[in-house]
């Protein structure tokens, strides 16, 4: 367990992290901006993805070089802290070039357990959600507020988002269509936004498959914090990727999760 100094210490370090991939992301944003793709099926990268998380990375080398990182663009390097820094310089780069702000900046900070703090970061808006030992906030500029999930037990009550339609493999589709017929209202094309609006208790699930750890830390560490849920579709520990369950409350999470696994 880490001592409250060494918290205080690494989340002024991730808010950091985040002023500095704002300052790469706002350059592009809604900009003329070459787009590339990864893979043939279109997985875009932008300039604003790679020199956002450079940024971060200088500054993790400057400040923490014994930590190891993950990141989505550069990949992983390895530590001998036992602390690794996860980082999306941009989760949502088809909601970036669409100009949508929807995209966010994600931060987060795990040993072997899983995260200990994260940091899902809203440049174009100046929202900054963030989760740790001590809790849940959100800030822009100087407003801040405590975050905390929704009380909704019942999926007849319930909202629900994901970021695609088709949500992974045609069969995890077909299990994500039985939860949302049961639920209230379904949104979709939210990205990492889906996941602080739960933890800022607007809505009540968010579900998704296809994931990998840098998609998913910090959210689970804002959800959490807010005091909220996040696990894979079986109830596992997620912060591997695959797949995410997260919700507002056990209940709720229960009553998903049986859907899903149907």
């Amino acid at each position: 367990m880490l001592a409250r100094p060494d918290i205080l210490a690494l989340q002024a370090l991730a808010r950091r992290l985040a002023d500095a991939a704002r300052v790469e992301t706002l350059k592009h944003f809604r900009a003329p901006l070459d787009v590339v793709s990864k893979t043939t099926d279109f997985d875009p990268v932008t300039i604003a993805d790679r020199d956002a998380e450079a940024a971060m990375r200088a500054l993790l080398a400057e400040v923490r070089p014994e930590d190891g990182i993950l990141g989505e663009e550069m990949g992983a390097t390895a530590g001998t802290s036992g602390l690794t820094w996860v980082l999306d310089p941009i989760d949502g780069t088809r909601a970036y070039i669409s100009g949508t702000p929807t995209w966010g900046v994600l931060i987060a900070v795990q040993d072997q357990t899983g995260p200990i703090l994260g940091l899902i970061d809203q440049p174009f808006t100046g929202e900054r959600f963030e989760g740790g030992p001590d809790g849940a906030i959100w800030s822009r500029g100087e407003d801040r507020r405590d975050l905390a999930v929704r009380s909704t037990t019942d999926l007849a009550s319930a909202t629900l988002l994901t970021t695609f339609p088709e949500v992974g493999t045609p069969v995890q589709g077909a299990a994500f269509r039985r939860v949302s017929a049961a639920c209230q209202l379904t949104r979709y094309g939210l990205d990492c936004y889906g996941y602080a609006l739960l933890a800022a208790g607007q809505v009540d699930l968010v579900i998704e498959a296809g994931l990998q750890p840098y998609d998913v830390a910090g959210p689970i560490a804002v959800i959490q914090a807010a005091g909220g849920l996040a696990t894979t579709w079986e109830g596992a520990p997620a912060h591997n990727g695959g797949t995410m369950l997260a919700a507002a409350t056990p209940a709720l999470h229960a009553a998903a999760m049986k859907l899903l696994n149907a």
